[in-house]
């Protein structure tokens, strides 16, 4: 299997970018993200006069744009629980859907949920403080959930004269940090998002300054190789036998794309099994395909007839994945109920669900300071640890740093059947 050949142009061309946003309370998220979509010109009519009608009965002499999301706190206050507030613009260059979660140590798993997706995170720094222990545990979770792009915007300029001395404090305040977070690509941009300084518009007043406005980042940000090219795996999601005379033969095996280029007459193996055949054709409804890529929706037709079925994979001969029924993990736990040491779990990786237990807990992270504390064993709530798990029979897998399909599991409470860890291979 060529592992070097490029995508498809489609692909390089594309349009969608999601992010996420996080800081601590009051640093200007809201006011920023409403901004964002004001000066975007991505507000209906109808969203701008009830901004304005609801600021005015405020008492507030200009139109608040932080309004935009208080909708949300008001539902909150309400007590109805709402995970991540998805948000959705477009320019000429891109489409963006944004995943808007709450800063708070107390909802680090809503912010698990929201970052699993992004391409980038923004990271809000109030000028006037510089980093904090909220600025740090943002940045390790956006590292830990392997996000290549982030943007740390300094906001509230205006509040420090528009100072490029506090500019530059704030950047070398966070440099050890990016050090041991061993993050690619960290970017800093000075901005008010009150006053709409370099959000959208570049700011006149904070000329020494020669970096992209935060629009101009978003618009042009590389993200074409933060997809897996190089690890070819496709997970068998559904076998296709249409019911019908004219396909009477047909045999297909539909799934998406999570990992490498695709291209009929590749020498392929079936996993678990391990027998070979050749990868004949790549079908999608509009036709047969030259080649596909992530995220790709398609279905393989094989050679030979095998038995496969949903949570088999399908890799080059040449290129298999690690296999293990026991594996390292990083571990977001999103329970109510702690983590029960030895308990047993369903496991669900890529298209398959096991059984697996968790067999010891190597370190918990201190997600405000990153230090390591191997002396307690327990995991509860909104907490990250080092895990290792063994399941009822092997997984094929890759690091999470790799491929983050086929690097990531879901742990399921058997008897409640909820959602109580994320977890990273290793």
């Amino acid at each position: 299997m060529s592992n070097k050949e490029n995508p498809a142009p489609g692909y390089l061309d594309m349009e969608l970018l999601r992010f996420t946003t996080a800081g601590s309370v009051d640093d200007g998220k809201s006011t920023l993200i409403g901004r964002l979509l004001f000066d975007s010109k991505a507000i209906f009519e109808d969203q701008m006069e009830q901004l304005e009608m609801a600021s005015e009965r405020r008492g507030e002499e200009q139109v608040n744009l932080a309004l935009l999301t208080d909708g949300l706190r008001a539902e909150r206050e309400q007590g109805i629980t709402i995970d991540v507030a998805y948000r959705y613009f477009a320019t000429p260059k891109r489409k963006f859907i944004i995943a808007d979660t709450p800063g708070h140590v107390q909802y680090t798993r809503n912010m698990v949920t929201g970052a699993s997706t992004a391409n980038l995170a923004i990271i809000l720094v109030d000028a006037r403080h510089g980093v904090m222990e909220q600025t740090i545990r943002h940045s390790f979770i956006a590292s830990l959930l392997g996000i290549r792009h982030i943007l740390i915007c300094i906001n509230k300029m205006d509040l420090v004269e528009y100072q490029e001395k506090v500019f530059q404090d704030i950047q070398q305040q966070f440099v050890p940090f990016k050090e041991q977070l061993n993050i690619g690509d960290v970017r800093f941009i000075p901005i008010s998002a009150l006053k709409g300084d370099n959000v959208v518009d570049r700011s006149e007043i904070m000329d020494w300054y020669s970096g992209p406005t935060l629009l101009e980042a978003l618009e042009t940000i590389d993200i074409r190789s933060d997809a897996d090219f190089t690890n070819c795996r496709f997970p068998v999601q559904y076998v296709v036998r249409p019911l019908r005379d004219e396909y009477h033969d047909y045999r297909g095996y539909a799934g998406r794309v999570a990992g490498g280029v695709w291209k009929p007459g590749e020498r392929v193996a079936v996993l678990p099994s391990g027998i070979e055949t050749t990868l004949t054709a790549i079908d999608t409804m509009t036709g047969e395909l030259k080649q596909a890529f992530p995220p790709q929706s398609v279905t393989f037709r094989l050679a030979d007839d095998i038995d496969i079925s949903r949570g088999d994979m399908i890799v080059p001969a040449g290129q298999k994945p690690k296999i293990s029924q026991e594996v390292d993990l990083m571990v977001c736990w999103l329970g109510e109920k702690s983590m029960v040491m030895g308990g047993k779990y369903v496991i669900r990786h890529t298209t398959s669900e096991l059984r697996g237990i968790i067999r010891r807990m190597e370190y918990k992270v201190d997600i405000n300071t990153l230090e390591e504390n191997r002396e307690e064993q327990s995991l509860g709530l909104n907490e990250i640890a080092r895990v290792t798990i063994k399941t009822s029979k092997p997984i094929y897998y890759d690091s999470y740093k790799n491929n983050h399909i086929t690097g990531s599991v879901i742990i399921i409470d058997e008897a409640t059947n909820n959602t109580v860890g994320a977890g990273m291979i290793i």
